[in-house]
């Protein structure tokens, strides 16, 4: 059993850093850009608490919502990420965000076993919101890919820490560990709606 969990972690780990790791091969230039992507989702706590949760959602569904689950958000983060790039409007993306943490943490909270499809479709739509958030705020000076390639690999090593997380509160006890991870999810949700509501 073990040796199950961790072999679900590595792949989770392999999918969503494969493109990132791609770019993370670049100049002494470009290297500036990704530096500048991969600070962007940790220096804010929307960011973070939401990539986060989207790692706990992925472990308490299980299956294959350990890899789509995360893969979706990455995925179309980048897609995000590219319209903010090239400028294009998108509405409410503030919004979208503080939002995403608070349905993320209520579906973490209160332990929502959504089927798969349906949890990708959502994590997927908030993932535009963030990406075109680092998308629109990268520096004038970097280029693009290795931005992109830097934000990809921060917003995957944050949903591989959520899934840990849940694997390891998990492994305290059947009736410690998922209450832990639903008071976790509670605690974020009310951290959303700070957020959005501005006292946080």
């Amino acid at each position: 059993m073990p040796f199950n969990r961790t072999s679900r972690i590595a792949l989770v780990l392999a999918a969503t850093l494969y493109p990132a790791l791609a770019y993370a091969h670049v100049g002494i230039g470009d290297t500036s850009g990704f530096a500048h992507g991969f600070a962007h989702p940790v220096s804010g706590l929307d960011h973070i608490l939401a990539m986060l949760l989207v790692g706990i959602l992925a472990f308490q569904l299980g299956g294959r919502a350990l890899w789509l689950v995360p893969l979706a958000f990455v995925t179309m983060m980048a897609v995000g990420g590219a319209l903010g790039i090239a400028g294009i409007n998108l509405p409410f993306v503030e919004l979208g965000i503080a939002l995403s943490v608070i349905v993320l943490g209520a579906a973490v909270g209160f332990e929502v076993k959504a089927p798969v499809a349906l949890a990708v479709g959502l994590v997927g739509l908030f993932a535009v919101f963030h990406g075109h958030a680092h998308g629109a705020e990268m520096p004038a000076t970097v280029t693009g890919l290795a931005y992109a390639g830097g934000f990809m690999m921060a917003t995957a090593l944050l949903h591989t820490v959520g899934i840990a997380f849940g694997f390891g509160i998990g492994g305290i006890g059947r009736r410690v560990g998922p209450s832990a991870v639903r008071i976790v999810g509670g605690v974020a949700a009310l951290a959303g709606l700070g957020i959005l509501t501005g006292t946080i």
